[in-house]
């Protein structure tokens, strides 16, 4: 049974209140699930009020938005007395890789295909490593890490040498033990807790209610997307033979995909009303949203 329009306001309270969103990665979650995909640039207006919505100050956004712009996340231009910003180029590269991630686009590894790099000892500093743990990888041993699948392209590291990379083809055991090569390599214990915090946090949006305008079903999508995406974004994308048989992440991301799905009609029109580009009203979602929409959808199927 949906709730109520009150209810729905106090399901926004009280995600909120147990976790407010960082100014500056909330920024970059609106501009990857909204305005990439119309086009790539917004008027700091729209920026300021949608952030205002989860208790983001203007002032917080502005000081936010000229860090963002220092560092290259976000570039901008303007037009008359207006202010436009788009993601850097940079950015957008990674968004878009991390969008497979989160809208559920991308397969799971084939179980049976695994890379191995191995570096020079000095290029793993911390740095390096964070980077190799966001591509999935895990060490093996002091120079050698691993990642499930294909990896076509390792990240960049803070040294001159290159990796040296092997594409292995996994000659099929007991799942057991592949379970336990997993777990050895990956922190699943820690990840699995994350995903079912996800789970507790946006519970309050489950059988949510469209409101009238759109407004506060954008921000159910928003805080959605920027609370899964702190979670996914840190699973190596394991097969799903090498997962426990309760991994959390599934029922994770049916809860991702039911919610998204029942907030977006009234939050696309919220955003086709209100927010505007150089050109004026933003672009109409195109291709990426239909592809986007189709995925999250089908992770709402029966398996």
């Amino acid at each position: 049974m949906a709730v109520s329009q009150s209810a729905l306001h106090a399901s926004i309270e009280a995600v909120l209140q147990g976790n407010p969103p960082r100014a500056g990665a909330f920024i970059v979650t609106l501009y990857g699930d909204v305005v990439v995909p119309r086009g790539g640039n917004l008027w700091i207006g729209n920026v300021i009020d949608t952030c205002a919505r989860v208790r983001i100050s203007e002032s917080l956004v502005r000081t936010s938005v000229s860090r963002l712009v220092a560092n290259g996340t976000l570039t901008g231009e303007r037009h008359g007395k207006r202010s436009f910003y788009r993601l850097g180029a940079e950015a957008v590269r990674e968004f878009d890789d991390a969008a497979r991630r989160i809208y559920g686009s991308h397969l799971p590894a084939d179980a049976g295909d695994w890379t191995f790099a191995q570096f020079p000892r000095n290029c793993l500093k911390p740095a390096s490593l964070e980077r190799l743990q966001k591509a999935g990888f895990a060490m093996a041993g002091p120079e050698l890490t691993v990642a499930p699948g294909i990896v076509r392209a390792l990240p960049k590291l803070d040294c001159a040498e290159d990796g040296l990379v092997f594409h292995a083809r996994l000659d099929m055991g007991d799942r057991p033990a592949l379970q336990h090569f997993a777990a050895a390599h990956w922190p699943l214990d820690e990840l699995a807790e994350a995903y079912r915090g996800f789970v507790a946090t946006v519970k309050p949006f489950l059988g949510v209610a469209a409101d009238r305008d759109g407004a506060e079903s954008l921000v159910v999508r928003l805080l959605l997307v920027h609370e899964f995406r702190r979670v996914v974004l840190a699973d190596p994308g394991l097969p799903a033979e090498a997962l426990p048989d309760d991994w959390p992440g599934h029922e994770a991301r049916r809860t991702f995909a039911d919610i998204y799905k029942a907030c977006s009609p009234q939050a696309d029109a919220w955003v086709a009303g209100q927010f505007v580009d150089v050109e004026g009203p933003i672009h109409a979602a195109g291709e990426t949203l239909t592809r986007r929409a189709a995925a999250v959808a089908a992770a709402t199927e029966p398996a």
